[in-house]
């Protein structure tokens, strides 16, 4: 999403976490922890520092595209609500590939680390989403699709994500026929086998009821990745799963390298792994101090808002310098909420 929609709703996002933390004390819930919460919103200072820098590039491909290939002139509401329907139907596809291609889920793997589900998830975005999800959109520059209409649709589309990751709201009736809610989207999150690779959809549910690849809610699934991840490092975060295809390829050889990179992601080279049951219940939880957790979020209260100056500023040697604050920021937050001497703990 053009990172300069994202400074007008940050704060509307820290809000929105704000009521649902308060809402969740109200019914005796727990749905947030400091490290994890300090976690997701680090992958999203990231993920939006990383966008500042491959917009650019990005908008350049779809105006280039729609400018030389463009077949039909879809401007006005006709164009709004043509690309609103479609740019969704992509984004199912684009989600469904990124959860079964090894590369691509690289690219979109962080998301999904975090074992709590809340508003703050919603926000732990990856370095690389953008640019994979691109060329997913490049069919509607040639449709016709003006580079204007399809950036507000894809924020459109994003902004209606975000309030989805909650555990607070349950059914909701017959919307949950046409629109992915809360409840279908806790599906996705979920690592139990009957939720694996389940509820790709963005706005509309009704691409996996149409392609065989929904599921309704039995219960409350365990979330995160298969795997697990006991880092709090939103670099980490990032560059892991892309280590774990360069380990698969050092370890494969022939036909297999290419299933390293463009296989499943429970690919291994000695074949495919079977997805376990997880443990329901438990997480991985370190300790964090009071003290250090003070400081963190002090810290994280005087970076933040360096975003919304580096958004809303043509990229330069400044931007460059504010970049790299954010980025080693969220290294240290790391360091500090989980230091190498303290081993992680499955916590109930």
């Amino acid at each position: 999403m053009d990172p300069r929609f994202v400074a007008v709703a940050i704060p509307l996002f820290f809000l929105a976490i704000g009521v649902e933390l308060l809402l969740a004390r109200r019914r005796g819930l727990r749905v947030y922890r400091f490290a994890d919460s300090i976690a997701d919103l680090s992958c999203g200072l990231v993920s939006q520092v990383a966008g500042i820098w491959t917009l650019g590039l990005t908008t350049w491909a779809y105006t280039a595209l729609h400018t030389r290939y463009a077949v039909l002139p879809l401007d006005g509401v006709v164009g709004w609500i043509l690309a609103f329907v479609l740019v969704d139907l992509l984004y199912y596809v684009w989600h469904r590939a990124s959860h079964r291609v090894a590369i691509l889920w690289a690219g979109h793997a962080a998301h999904h680390q975090s074992e709590d589900y809340n508003l703050a998830v919603a926000l732990r975005q990856t370095v690389l989403s953008a640019v994979t999800a691109a060329p997913f959109y490049w069919p509607l520059a040639v449709l016709g699709i003006p580079p204007g209409i399809m950036a507000g649709t894809v924020a459109l589309n994003t902004l209606y994500q975000f309030w989805i990751h909650t555990r607070l709201v349950g059914r909701l009736g017959p919307l949950e026929w046409v629109l992915n809610t809360p409840s279908h989207h806790r599906v996705h999150h979920g690592v139990d086998p009957w939720a694996i690779d389940r509820n790709y959809a963005g706005v509309f549910i009704v691409w996996d009821r149409l392609f065989g690849t929904f599921v309704e809610e039995r219960h409350e699934p365990t979330y995160g990745v298969v795997e697990g991840f006991p880092s709090w490092s939103a670099l980490w975060a990032n560059l892991e799963p892309l280590a774990k295809i360069v380990r698969h390829l050092r370890s494969s050889r022939g036909l297999d390298r290419l299933r390293a990179v463009f296989g499943p992601p429970e690919w291994t080279p000695s074949g495919v792994v079977r997805i376990p049951d997880p443990t329901p219940g438990y997480r991985w939880d370190p300790p964090v101090s009071r003290r250090v957790a003070w400081g963190v979020g002090v810290w994280f209260a005087l970076v933040a808002p360096l975003l919304t100056w580096l958004i809303l500023r043509p990229p330069d040697l400044a931007s460059a310098v504010g970049s790299a604050v954010i980025v080693l920021s969220t290294v240290a937050w790391a360091r500090l909420l989980k230091p190498p001497s303290a081993p992680g703990i499955l916590a109930p």
